[in-house]
């Protein structure tokens, strides 16, 4: 019988890509899962595909009421629901940047919320924050995707200080490029300056050089599977090579080298 057995787990934003993956390869773990999404669909599989705006408070609370109502229990929480701006800092308006933060940030702290009450009661529980590795290293053209990605790092240690007490742990994780359709779905900007349209077909041009390249969303899955049942959970995972590689240089080169290199990995000029 696997360790996990009979535990429930949740994660958000499991219609495809990440949380597609993530979701079958927690009940392969032998959890019982519910993915949620924010239209309704089809459960896929073993997961329990459940309707769910992490921007709605009532919305939360009527997926985790659900959740408990059905299993009396919720041991993991994976926050994987998120949206992507790619463009110039400048191009892209307040409220864009909101709509960003609150799902992205705001969403993640809803639904930690939303389970944190049971898990403490119950005396036990994991929250694994799907991060990037843009929380460890910013990039150009992704200046609020990173400040978001910062926002969950801070948050999420700070929240495993908080909590260890209750035997629960927060972890984060962060993947580098990811073969999933979220470069596809990225909010283009309000307003598209000239300025910087060389430097855009330059970005779009080493996406489609990478992304074809990328881990598969199983790679992220896997991590998040060691994360929910190592012993002694780290604060962050590393998913994947590249976002080993960078994690290391960041660590490690001195920070005119890294610097040159990442201009010259984005095309900008030295």
């Amino acid at each position: 019988m696997s360790a996990a057995s009979e535990k429930t787990a949740i994660v958000t934003g499991a219609s495809s890509g990440i949380g597609r993956a993530t979701a079958e390869a927690l009940v392969q773990a032998g959890y019982t899962v519910f993915g949620t999404s924010r239209k309704a669909g089809d459960s896929q599989s073993q997961v329990s595909l459940l309707t769910c705006d992490v921007t709605d408070a009532d919305s939360v609370s009527a997926l985790v009421s659900s959740v408990l109502a059905q299993t009396g229990r919720i041991d993991l929480l994976v926050n994987n629901a998120g949206i992507g701006l790619l463009g110039g800092a400048e191009e892209f308006s307040i409220p864009q940047v909101q709509a960003l933060f609150d799902v992205n940030l705001f969403g993640v702290i809803r639904m930690a919320n939303a389970v944190l009450p049971s898990m403490r009661q119950r005396g036990q529980g994991r929250i694994i924050n799907i991060g990037s590795i843009l929380g460890l290293v910013p990039a150009p053209y992704s200046a609020h995707y990173s400040a978001v990605k910062h926002a969950i790092e801070g948050y999420s240690e700070s929240l495993d200080h908080e909590v260890r007490a209750f035997g629960i742990r927060v972890s984060v994780i962060e993947p580098a490029f990811v073969r999933t359709v979220f470069d596809q779905n990225g909010i283009e900007p309000d307003s598209q300056l000239k300025q910087y349209d060389q430097a855009r077909l330059g970005f779009r041009a080493l996406l489609a050089e990478v992304m074809p390249k990328a881990d598969p969303p199983e790679v992220v899955a896997a991590v998040v599977v060691k994360a929910a049942t190592d012993v002694r959970p780290r604060h962050r995972y590393t998913a994947g090579k590249t976002a080993q590689q960078i994690s290391l240089l960041r660590r490690f080169a001195p920070a005119g080298i890294f610097d040159k290199t990442l201009r010259k990995q984005f095309r900008l000029p030295a």
